[in-house]
């Protein structure tokens, strides 16, 4: 929980929705961002606790020459073999705790920040506190499948693009639909127009945001 009337914001939206795009646009109106996705990455940076259990756990294999993870090795055993959980263990109780960390930072220098954080996996996770607990509110990016796919594709950039769209499905199919989530979430983007759309849209929830208030603990 926030200080004062600091807010903590999920944001959430499965691969292709542009979650990432209404991130950047929540920071350039007055947000705080924090990316799971970056923070992972430099969690699986060589020397640290989350690299050296991925090495221990998934072997030599996903440890390139240059001593850092080969992460389409590791991608291909944790998506392609089902062993996604066993690297999710490792990942997102170090990811979910650096995320409150960097919250507590900026409330403690900010107490009424707008804290949000993206995820892609907020209600998947099975570690950590869950989504009640961090977060006060929960936005949800959402687009059509055909859309998610066609992203997700252009932003591989190289591949055969067959191959890019069933993995995108794939990725897709293993998380909670979206209409499911929308029933918990406060807010709903549809990102399914032009980027001077999609603004405006987070223009909106962003004014409403600002005038959201952290419940008071009991």
């Amino acid at each position: 929980m926030g200080l004062g009337k600091g807010l903590r914001v999920g944001l959430t939206g499965g691969p292709g929705s542009g979650k990432s795009t209404v991130l950047r646009m929540l920071v350039e109106l007055g947000a705080h961002g924090i990316s799971a996705d970056e923070l992972g990455r430099e969690l699986m940076e060589p020397g640290t606790a989350v690299f050296r259990a991925i090495a221990a756990t998934f072997g030599p294999g996903v440890v390139r020459a240059d001593g850092r993870l080969d992460r389409a090795a590791l991608a291909q055993i944790a998506f392609g073999d089902g062993r996604v959980e066993e690297l999710n263990a490792i990942v997102h109780p170090a990811t979910i705790a650096r995320q409150g960390a960097i919250a507590a930072e900026i409330f403690a220098r900010e107490p009424d920040a707008v804290v949000v954080v993206e995820s892609a996996l907020i209600f998947e996770t099975k570690y950590g506190e869950g989504w009640r607990e961090r977060f006060d509110k929960l936005v949800l990016v959402t687009a059509p499948e055909a859309i998610k796919v066609a992203r997700f594709v252009a932003r591989a950039g190289v591949g055969d693009r067959m191959l890019l769209e069933a993995e995108a499905k794939r990725r897709l199919a293993r998380m909670i639909p979206d209409d499911v989530k929308a029933r918990e979430c406060d807010f709903v983007i549809v990102n399914d127009g032009t980027l001077s759309d999609v603004h405006l849209k987070v223009t909106r929830v962003w004014e409403l945001l600002k005038d959201a208030e952290a419940p008071v603990p009991a």
